[in-house]
């Protein structure tokens, strides 16, 4: 299982970076992209990198926000085949703390390339899709100020209905993509118990102080390792890294090998430099 990091906020030289996440991931045999961004960055560095879009086979929307799906047109103009695998509730109307609105491009719901999901849907063997949205939260984070419109034109803290995960089993090991965590990074490790997690913690927010602490201290004690990124905050991660020695950052440009015999460390590389 090979992924690469084709937008994050950080980046490798040679490459841009953007506040988003996009992801090109080789699995199950399978070409897969989850998000793309919030412009068409994610395909200008994929082309930087020799990754052909026009090639993926499917592609999965962890979120409704403009910084995972921002690209999504784009892509869908570049791609005349992959299905878009999005949640049914991605299209609600999601604000932030200030109430600007972080949803999606409302003009492309109903695209018949989307594929809407509900709380669990089985791509095929060794690929699903997971809300949690029914799961108990063992820690309870809140909304981190995000909030969603109602009916009548009210604003209650987003619950996260529209964020979904995707597992992969391949090769006896469970990894875990998620975009932003919304739902508590530390509660799912509990749901899903993956071998390797990969995705933001959403705590770019947060200060560096002992609740972060508990928080990586409780992370360590799992058995994932983790491969973080975007909405964690490269002080957060810092901070977080005195604590859990499987903890890695992904930039834009770098490259995941999954394997039962990889390391944090062997498994992470700048999988683009090849090219420069």
């Amino acid at each position: 299982m090979r992924i690469t990091c084709l937008t994050e906020n950080t980046a490798k030289p040679g490459l841009e970076a953007e506040h988003g996440l996009s992801l090109y991931i080789e699995a199950c045999g399978k070409r897969i992209l989850f998000d793309m961004g919030q412009t068409d960055l994610f395909a200008r560095n994929a082309g930087k990198m020799e990754v052909d879009l026009a090639q993926i086979d499917l592609a999965v929307l962890s979120h409704g926000h403009y910084d995972h799906g921002g690209g999504l047109s784009h892509f869908l103009e570049i791609n005349y085949h992959a299905p878009v695998y999005v949640n049914e509730h991605a299209f609600g109307a999601y604000y932030n703390a200030t109430s600007k609105y972080i949803g999606l491009n409302q003009s492309l719901q109903g695209n018949p390339r989307l594929v809407m999901t509900g709380d669990k849907c089985v791509i095929e063997k060794g690929l699903t899709l997971h809300t949690c949205n029914a799961s108990v939260k063992p820690y309870d984070l809140g909304s981190f100020g995000l909030t969603q419109r109602t009916d009548t034109d009210q604003f209650r803290p987003d619950a996260f209905l529209h964020e979904q995960y995707l597992l992969i089993e391949e090769d006896g090991l469970k990894v875990l993509i998620s975009g932003c965590s919304h739902k508590g990074i530390m509660n799912i490790v509990q749901w899903f118990r993956p071998d390797v997690l990969v995705g933001g913690f959403h705590f770019s927010k947060l200060p560096l102080d002992e609740t972060l602490a508990g928080y990586a201290k409780i992370l360590r004690d799992s058995s994932t390792t983790f491969y973080t990124c975007h909405c964690t905050g490269t002080a957060q991660f810092a901070y977080m890294q005195q604590w859990m020695p499987k903890l890695a950052y992904l930039s834009t440009g770098d490259q995941i090998t999954i394997s039962p015999e990889a390391t944090p460390e062997s498994a992470l590389s700048n999988g683009h430099l090849r090219l420069y």
